[in-house]
């Protein structure tokens, strides 16, 4: 109960930010999107198409009837509609329509039909789906703390045996990921215009779990489950200095990012340790790596402790292990930017009580 009641006080305290930029507002931390104008890169580490996206989704062809077929499909799915997978299914179809129907010639259009695509023939086939979503090439991160909140309400329990929560989180994240499209695209103000009806559904979500709770309340076992992500992964690049890994080393948006983590875990009933776990991209000795990694994680979370986090956190450091990308780069700085997705830090929720 207290823990969804923190999360609405988060959602209302970060929706009250300064009257700063709206890029600054926005929280963007993908330095290709900050840069504009003259120097601007347009490469694959700037989120130009690959060759890979380009054959997944080139092969869609008519956008508009790839997108009606679908509605077609997910319409005779049996299953409440409120699910969460469900729901996520429906809202990804109405963001490509909405792009396609504005004229986004970006590849948003195509990506959107790609995740309707997975969640409708996985309600089709009864097969496991994921709740986690996957990068997209013309998605960046807007808002981390409402990402954070996501995440939260995803970690309670209760959210799996309340339909009417799930419907409301699903499309909360993905107007939050067609937000995070306005920013790749440049189009800040476009993007500031969704959040409030993202945070809105948050709140949705959150109260209608919180009644779901209760008592007096029947509670319905969904048809599909949302199995609840138990991990949350932070950019090193937004956390830390390049090749830093201590505090004095954190970067005011890391702060900002772990800040809003520890509000939404000082309270949380449904976790009972976390596991942070920091990793490199492959360049320099393993040995260096291996010692830059493990300061970040125990970096991560003795700022959590301090802040009021009182949950058992464990810390490890994996070097260049499970890289999440590979590149192909002859100049350094290129390489760099390419492989920043592989510098990062993971926070995992270990355990949920009953």
């Amino acid at each position: 109960m207290k823990f969804r009641l923190s999360i609405l006080a988060i959602s209302l305290v970060l929706s009250g930010c300064a009257d700063h930029a709206a890029r600054e507002r926005l929280g963007i931390e993908d330095a290709t999107v900050l840069k504009s104008g003259i120097g601007a890169t347009q490469n694959d580490a700037a989120g130009a198409a690959s060759k890979q996206w380009v054959d997944t989704y080139v092969p869609i062809g008519s956008s508009r009837s790839a997108l009606d077929a679908l509605q077609k499909r997910l319409d005779v799915v049996p299953g409440n509609k409120s699910s969460y997978f469900h729901a996520k299914a429906q809202c990804w179809i109405d963001a490509g329509k909405q792009a396609s129907l504005a004229h986004d010639h970006w590849g948003f259009v195509e990506e959107a039909i790609g995740q309707a695509a997975v969640l409708t023939m996985g309600l089709e086939k009864d097969t496991p789906l994921s709740a986690v979503n996957p990068p997209l090439r013309t998605v960046s991160t807007v808002r981390p703390d409402l990402w954070t909140i996501v995440n939260a309400i995803k970690s309670d329990p209760a959210l799996a045996v309340c339909p009417e929560a799930q419907k409301p989180l699903a499309c909360a994240e993905v107007e939050l990921m067609q937000a995070g499209h306005d920013a790749w695209v440049r189009n800040f103000p476009g993007a500031e215009k969704q959040l409030p009806d993202v945070q809105a559904k948050l709140k949705v979500s959150a109260e209608t779990a919180l009644q779901c709770t209760h008592p007096a309340a029947p509670k319905v076992v969904p048809a599909v489950a949302a199995p609840a992500p138990q991990k949350i992964t932070l950019r090193a690049d937004s956390m830390f200095n390049f090749d830093g890994g201590n505090e004095a080393a954190m970067l005011p948006a890391g702060k900002r990012r772990l800040d809003a983590v520890a509000a939404g875990l000082r309270t949380a009933p449904s976790i009972e340790r976390l596991k942070v776990t920091g990793f490199t991209d492959p360049l320099g000795s393993v040995a260096y790596n291996q010692k830059l990694s493990l300061q970040r994680a125990q970096t991560v979370a003795q700022y959590l402790r301090s802040h009021g986090v009182t949950l058992p956190i464990s810390a490890q450091g994996q070097g260049e292990a499970n890289q999440l990308v590979n590149c192909n780069r002859t100049k350094r700085d290129e390489l760099v930017k390419c492989l920043a997705p592989n510098r990062r830090v993971e926070i995992e929720f270990v355990g949920t009580k009953r």
